[in-house]
């Protein structure tokens, strides 16, 4: 493999290309749309509510990780989309894993926002 050499310049576009995918991300991705809605929702009442230091940190850390997940599973399904534009049972699987890994982040994520979140909230 050819070593192509560390330049300042390769590593702007690297950001460049990244920040691309993250506006990619939140600009054509409905999921994504639902995911950034809660996190505006989470920050609003976690600034309402005054979380400390280390709540602030999970809470960051888990809309980070949701996102993230978000956009490997985009990443997935368009990868396959292109491989294999037709129906194909693998390339299902492989789309409700990535699929499924994302619910399962969410779902764990909002578990443990009630848990920092209802302790909180005067009913």
């Amino acid at each position: 493999m050819k070593n192509h050499g560390f330049t300042f310049r390769k590593r702007l576009l690297s950001f460049k290309y990244a920040f691309q995918g993250i506006w990619t991300l939140i600009s054509r991705e409905p999921n994504a749309w639902i995911h950034c809605f809660a996190a505006v929702c989470v920050l609003i009442v976690g600034l309402t509510v005054g979380l400390d230091r280390g709540e602030w940190f999970t809470v960051i850390f888990l809309i980070g990780a949701v996102l993230a997940a978000e956009a490997f599973n985009s990443a997935i399904e368009a990868l396959a989309d292109v491989v294999s534009p037709n129906y194909h049972e693998g390339i299902k699987r492989a789309k409700d894993l990535a699929a499924g890994a994302v619910l399962i982040l969410t779902l764990c994520a909002a578990i443990i926002g009630l848990m920092i979140f209802i302790p909180k909230l005067d009913f």
